[in-house]
């Protein structure tokens, strides 16, 4: 053969091996768009860039993977739902306490479903390949929270609180039952 056919021969492979890689890295950015939500993109624009970001978003995947989460049972589910119920209840009282309280609240419920417990940040990054679409929820009640504990959050302030803390708790303990419902139907299907 002449020289330039393998000329043309030698760029097709490199443009095929080019859209191969292309294609596969638009694979993963619309897998960890789709997993992580609008933390996705706070990712990118806190880490200075895409690639960055991205990086960090499947080290926390792979993370995930070696972490032990666990659905909460049935009985643990309704006994947070009642202490949630009390927690909302003593926010017309004592919005700030209220607001303590739905922290902690939600950190008892990572913690029995097996998220590690380590600094604010890292737990929120662990919650996030779980739960993408509520972790800028979190953020912002933890934030909240911090400012009520220095006395220079107002009331509105707290409500927003309590809404955002009451999306996460929400999700944690859904995915629970979600988890229970797919196991009994999973059981259902082998009998």
């Amino acid at each position: 053969m002449h020289t330039w056919v393998w000329i043309i021969v030698a760029i097709a492979v490199v443009v095929c091996v080019i859209a191969v890689l292309a294609a596969a890295q638009q694979q993963r950015r619309t897998r960890l768009r789709s997993t992580f939500g609008p933390e996705y993109d706070r990712t990118v624009e806190s880490s200075g860039g895409r690639r960055q970001a991205e990086r960090e978003l499947s080290g926390r995947l792979e993370r995930r993977k070696q972490l032990d989460i666990r659905p909460l049972g049935e009985e643990q589910r309704r006994r947070y739902s009642a202490d949630w119920n009390g927690v909302q209840a003593r926010f017309v009282d004592a919005p700030h306490d209220a607001v303590q309280e739905a922290d902690t609240l939600v950190s008892a419920v990572m913690r029995d479903r097996g998220y590690p417990m380590g600094d604010f940040e890292q737990r929120a990054a662990d919650v996030s390949v779980d739960h993408g679409r509520a972790i800028d929820r979190y953020r912002a009640a933890h934030e909240i929270s911090q400012r009520s504990a220095a006395g220079t959050a107002s009331t509105e302030d707290l409500r927003q609180a309590m809404v955002h803390y009451r999306v996460l708790f929400a999700e944690l303990l859904d995915s629970g039952a979600a988890a229970d419902r797919e196991r009994e139907t999973d059981q259902a299907r082998v009998r």
